[in-house]
């Protein structure tokens, strides 16, 4: 095995194209978490990384004003027009007083409360796709993956944003074009997804509807200032991207619920205990590997070792929400563990906390307490198929499954 290997300062490496890293990154992870805070990653034609392994550190960095995520921190897709750029930077890519202005506008819009209001309007979503997963069925199996938890939140997505029901269906295609990453389809799909939020916010700017669109028009004071049109095209933008997070949440959570049987039973038995569980799911099995990539503005000494300015530095969240020392017992799956003071780091931690991650938890309890009343009998078909080999993101290529 070689995903840990002493460099010359002392520092462990990770490989991330390692074989042993892709297969279990909690175990790959967990193993150099124990012998230092601080790992380097590698790959192929990658700038090396810092990525911190601990909960604490890791927790810390990303509430730490020198650590700056920037334009540097993302990928983009190759082949976007030029006139969808201006919509695809996101408040991600900001910090400071803009970060500020934009987080507050939106974020009444996202709040658990609200979150909990979206219910009713998302329960006949899943219900219906539900009803029809037999109608995918293919020698007695149906894929989960491709016929539910990939078509849910684009579906969410229209429904909040008030895209016409004459454009959900190209809506979808391009939600699965979103979800397959880079390659033509998506390059295809970005200038589809811009001009369908343009003609949302203007519908809605002239008829106010029940939807998060007209909210954000409509409920901003003048003293607060109001977003801009470009701002709303890049926020629903932003809301298809997040949107693979429940995505890939619910299914890891069916897969592990189906691999523990005495967790999935307790859960049958108390519904109840959804919220915890999903919590916990996100903590064991959550898709994000590993943070968006910051950059220090200065010099920071981390488990002393000396980050130079402008060296990337992530946080290793597989590793953080296993971590002894801030979750006990963390290899193990429960459904029933209570959240601990500072909580897990799936979604992030800080000014740049996944807005979107109370509307992600109220999908995905809807979701596994709907499929676990509709199909008692749900079990894994056979083997399911592998995962994407994607270092960042823990996520199945499949979930085949007998209803």
């Amino acid at each position: 095995m070689t995903d840990v290997r002493p460099d010359v300062s002392g520092v462990p490496e990770i490989d991330l194209t390692d074989i042993e890293v892709l297969r279990d990154p909690a175990a790959a992870y967990g193993r150099v978490r124990e012998r230092s805070p601080l790992a380097r990653l590698q790959a192929p034609g990658m700038r090396p990384m810092w990525v911190l392994t601990r909960y604490e550190d890791a927790r810390a960095m990303l509430n730490d004003p020198r650590f700056e995520l920037s334009a540097d921190s993302f990928m983009r897709p190759t082949g976007i027009p030029e006139h969808c750029l201006v919509y695809m930077r996101t408040m991600q890519e900001m910090e400071g007083p803009e970060h500020t202005r934009l987080r507050r506008l939106v974020s009444p819009a996202f709040t658990a409360r609200r979150a909990v209001d979206f219910r009713p309007r998302i329960e006949p979503i899943v219900e219906n796709l539900l009803d029809d997963l037999a109608d995918h069925a293919e020698g007695g199996s149906v894929d989960l993956l491709a016929h539910f938890a990939r078509p849910l939140p684009i579906e969410v997505i229209c429904e909040l944003v008030g895209i016409p029901e004459s454009d959900r269906p190209r809506w979808r295609e391009y939600g699965a074009a979103v979800a397959a990453g880079w390659g033509p389809a998506l390059a295809d799909a970005i200038p589809g997804i811009m001009e369908g939020a343009k003609r949302a916010v203007a519908v809605r700017r002239a008829e106010p509807g029940n939807d998060l669109i007209s909210d954000l028009i409509h409920t901003q004071a003048d003293d607060q200032g109001r977003l801009s049109g470009t701002e709303m095209v890049t926020l629903v933008w932003n809301l298809v991207l997040a949107g693979q997070t429940p995505t890939n949440l619910i299914a890891n959570a069916v897969d592990t619920l189906l691999r523990h049987p005495g967790q999935l039973a307790a859960l049958r038995e108390d519904t109840g205990l959804m919220p915890r569980a999903v919590e916990e799911l996100t903590r064991w099995c959550g898709p994000q590997l590993l943070t968006i990539p910051r950059h220090p503005r200065e010099d920071v000494e981390i488990g002393g070792v000396l980050i130079r300015a402008g060296e990337p530095v992530t946080a290793a969240i597989v590793s953080a929400n296993r971590d002894p020392r801030a979750f006990a017992d963390p290899d193990r799956l429960d459904v029933s563990r209570a959240a601990g003071p500072s909580g897990h780091l799936g979604y992030a931690h800080g000014p740049h906390f996944c807005l979107g991650a109370a509307l992600a938890r109220v999908q995905v309890e809807i979701a596994l307490i709907a499929l676990l009343r509709r199909f008692p009998d749900l079990a894994l078909a056979g083997q399911a198929a592998g995962r994407v080999p994607d270092p960042g993101t823990w996520r199945l290529a499949s979930l085949p499954v007998t209803l």
